[in-house]
Formats: structure tokens, C-alpha cells, sequence
């Protein structure tokens, strides 16, 4: 369980990320995140990992505060998320295996990072994921060999050699073909069910969000606006989401 308590983000310039967010997300959604560029997706998204840290409010994740941890404590949490982005975060020039298990370096001792030394286990954990995500024939080859929906899997792979339970995706299909991207998802869902991992994707297809998820947020200018599920996106609260606070202020919210 994700729970976020009062949550601000306010960047050195002055504009605020995110305005006094209150969220819980339990164990096994599948959640879209969506709204406008700007709106504070990435950035709350982000904060789940402390890749953004908040400047009001706590997070706290499986009953442990993210925000209050220690280097030590923040490094144990973050083993249990995986992140996969748009931009895909591989070492090109390096093989599919040596991506994959770059996913447990935080499990190692530096010595052993740097040397690369795997556990027998850990090689054949790796195969195993490669066959989850279809690549297992790309093992040895580069990553820059293979097309953009590829390395994308190699992402997902690489999260799911991880053993996270949280899985984060801010954009994971927006560099992607339209088929390619159905496919991505597709996975991602898969994952969902069967493994019963929770997936918190930042969005910008409300059609994918709708197709997807299990639960949809939106904010807008760093505010949560709705928390519902995909078939309560009606034109109304979308027409709010993307054009402006009307529907708030009819709410009275």
C-alpha cells in the first residue's frame, strides 16, 4: 500500500509540482495517472521512489515512510519498485543479459557490482524473464540492435528481474508506434493480473487509461481532481481535467 499524506512539491523556481496530495493506492491496482503536460504526473509519480523529493507532507509505502528514511532504509524500499521510462534507461552498447541483471546491482556489494558477479540463480532468473516478455533469442544481442517496443520489453524485464512488487511507468509507450504500444500495455497488464504486481502508470492516451486500468487519477495544476474508476471519465470530468476547473466549481470541490 501507497499512501500519500498531504503531499507538496515545490521546485527551487518556485512552481509547485504538487498541492497538498491525499492518495492511497492498494496492493495490486492497476492505476493511470492522467491530465495535462505539466499537470504533475511525472513528478508525483517520482516521488514514489524519491526520485523527486517532496517538500510537504509524507509517503509511506507497505508501512515504512519513504520520506523519512535513511540512506540505507531508502535503498532497501526502492529494491521493491521498478521504474521504466520512456527513454527506456539501457546501456545500448551492452547485451540484453547484462541490462537485465543490471536490475539487482542494488542487492550487491560494490565489489561485486563492478565485477559483475551473479548468482547462478540470478542468470537463470534472468532467462526466465527474457521468456515472460517473449525476448528469449535476444539474450546476447545489443540492446541498440533491437527495435524501440524490444528495448521496452527489455525495461519491463529488467523490472521484473528486480522482483519489485510497485511497478512505475511514466510514459512507457509515447516514443511508440500505436500497435507497439498496445502490446507494451498489454504486458504491463499481464504482469498485473497474473503476478499481482501494482502498476502506477503516468499517461497521456485517456483511451488507454480507460482500456487499462483498474482506477484512473488526474491532476490538474499539481491538484488530485478525480480519483475514480476508467467508465466514471465521462466528457464532463474530462472537459474538466483538460480544460479547466469548471467542474470543481460546480462540485464544490
Amino acid at each position: 500500500m501507497i499512501i500519500f499524506d498531504h503531499v507538496s512539491k515545490t521546485y527551487d523556481n518556485g512552481v509547485k509540482g504538487l498541492i497538498d496530495v491525499n492518495l492511497t493506492i492498494n496492493d495490486g491496482e492497476f492505476l493511470s495517472i492522467i491530465g495535462l503536460s505539466g499537470a504533475g504526473k511525472s513528478t508525483l509519480l517520482r516521488a514514489i521512489n524519491r526520485l523527486n523529493e517532496i517538500t510537504e507532507g509524507e509517503i509511506i509505502i507497505d508501512d515504512k515512510s519513504l520520506t523519512k528514511a535513511n540512506k540505507k532504509e531508502l535503498k532497501e524500499i526502492r529494491r521493491g519498485i521498478g521504474l521504466i521510462s520512456q527513454q527506456f534507461n539501457l546501456v545500448k552498447r551492452n547485451t540484453v543479459q547484462k541490462n537485465i541483471l543490471s536490475g539487482k546491482l542494488g542487492y550487491y556489494s560494490t565489489a561485486k557490482s563492478v565485477f559483475g558477479l551473479f548468482s547462478k540463480e540470478d542468470y537463470e532468473l534472468c532467462n526466465e524473464v527474457l521468456e515472460k516478455v517473449g525476448l528469449s533469442e535476444k539474450l546476447h544481442t545489443r540492446c541498440d540492435d533491437l527495435s524501440g517496443g524490444q528495448q521496452q520489453r527489455v525495461s519491463i524485464a529488467r523490472t521484473l528481474f528486480q522482483e519489485a512488487n510497485i511497478i512505475l511507468a511514466d510514459e512507457p509507450v509515447s516514443s511508440l508506434d500505436p500497435v507497439t504500444s498496445v502490446e507494451i500495455m498489454d504486458e504491463l497488464k499481464k504482469i498485473n493480473e497474473t503476478m499481482g504486481k501494482t502498476v502506477i502508470v503516468n499517461i497521456h492516451s485517456v483511451e488507454l487509461a480507460k482500456a487499462y486500468s483498474t482506477r484512473v487519477i488526474a491532476l490538474q495544476d499539481g491538484r488530485l481532481v478525480f480519483d475514480g474508476k476508467p467508465e466514471e471519465l465521462s466528457n464532463e470530468v474530462l472537459t474538466m481535467i483538460y480544460k479547466g476547473d469548471s467542474f470543481l466549481r460546480e462540485s464544490g470541490k
